[in-house]
């Protein structure tokens, strides 16, 4: 059989072609399968991580918050009732919504009650200076906020460092403080007084670990506090644990818990404690702290003693009615650390809530209502109001 060839350089063209061809081809594959999992991945990806709330949302279990400018910052406010004002202060690491079973008990009993976030906290400006937490920006902030609600004076009522703020609020404006309630924190004893005789001493035994020395360097808690907020939060709002006096004693000097190593304690992997938080309750603190952070708070300690001027011409001497409340369970404030108070206090009671940790007012709201309300309906009168 007879067969024509092709010229040999026709062959070598449509070689050529046909290469460039398949690299084209080969091209137009790889970049629609590079697309095709581009777009899988940002599928999976909105799916698996949803976009994080950013935003504080206002407490359940409490009124709809106002907010107000007080001494250069915005402030969240919860409100309930009328009558006498009754502002409550809270702790570390803490809210306005941990007075949540004392709103509506109080406002029913007659009373004004005004609840905010503290500077640092929650619904409340975050300044980033450290230099604008000194207690006396914190009790400026409280009057500035009855300035903005037109209120003359107000009985305040603080826990942990809430207690700081409003023993404070005695000496730097005792003008605008009908009474004084401390829970757990007891009033600082006036320079120039003999030191009082503690009926016990203290169980903490105070090192470089100590939680105050160790929440002074910028980042340091933060980077334990913020790993992981809901472990953090089951650590601390507990009762039982270190929270038990006869337990505690037992430990050895050396340990965590008698050292108080807060940041060893929040990295253990068990709880402990007994749970006084609901799930509900709990989310509330969560969320809002993983919003907010630490620092804010952090910084009260940061700055603890960046005020000491201004109590240069402070009236040490406490003329208007305050209550201790303490609780039997506290190894840090113990009721004890109440002792003397009555040298500066003209007119000063004192209550122990019993079987009772640190977070008074929330383990133990029905004996603590009880005790305010009744300490407030003998002792406290609205100027000009008859006894």
């Amino acid at each position: 059989m007879y067969r024509t060839e092709k010229p040999l350089h026709s062959c070598v063209v449509t070689q050529r072609a046909r290469m460039r061809n398949n690299r084209r081809m080969s091209n137009r594959i790889m970049q629609s399968a590079f697309h095709l999992c581009a777009l899988i991945f940002l599928a999976v990806s909105a799916v698996a991580v949803p976009a994080q709330d950013t935003t504080v949302k206002p407490a359940p279990q409490m009124p709809e918050p106002t907010y107000v400018e007080t001494n250069g910052i915005r402030m969240g406010v919860y409100q309930q009732g009328t009558g006498i004002p009754v502002v409550l202060c809270h702790g570390f690491p803490e809210l306005a919504y941990s007075w949540r079973k004392q709103m509506k008990p109080l406002a029913n009993s007659g009373f004004h009650v005004i609840a905010p976030d503290q500077r640092g906290y929650g619904l409340t400006d975050r300044p980033d200076d450290v230099a604008s937490y000194s207690i006396k920006h914190l009790c400026d902030d409280m009057a500035g906020m009855l300035d903005a609600l037109e209120i003359p004076k107000a009985v305040f009522i603080g826990h942990d460092w809430g207690g700081g703020v409003v023993w404070s609020m005695a000496r730097l404006h005792p003008n605008r403080c009908l009474g004084i309630i401390g829970v757990n924190t007891p009033g600082q004893r006036p320079p120039g007084l003999p030191p009082v005789k503690r009926s016990e001493k203290p169980l903490i035994k105070y090192t470089a670990d100590y939680y105050v020395n160790q929440f002074q360097a910028p980042g340091r808690a933060e980077a334990v506090l913020e790993e992981d907020v809901e472990r953090t939060f089951r650590h601390f709002l507990t009762r039982g644990d270190i929270w038990d006096v006869e337990s505690f004693r037992a430990l050895p000097e050396d340990s965590p818990e008698r050292t108080m190593n807060m940041l060893a304690l929040l990295q253990r992997e068990e709880f402990p404690g007994e749970q006084i938080l609901t799930k509900d309750e709990l989310s509330y603190f969560v969320h809002t702290f993983e919003v907010t952070g630490f620092t804010g708070g952090l910084n009260w300690y940061r700055n603890a003693g960046g005020s000491r001027s201004a109590f240069a011409n402070a009236k040490w001497t406490i003329e208007f009615p305050c209550l201790y409340i303490g609780a039997e369970n506290d190894v840090v404030l113990r009721p004890s650390s109440a002792d003397g108070m009555e040298d500066f206090i003209n007119d000063f009671e004192r209550h122990t809530v019993m079987d009772c940790g640190h977070w008074t007012q929330q383990e133990k709201p029905e004996e603590f209502n009880r005790v305010v309300i009744d300490w407030l309906g003998r002792k406290i009168n609205m100027p000009g109001q008859s006894e």
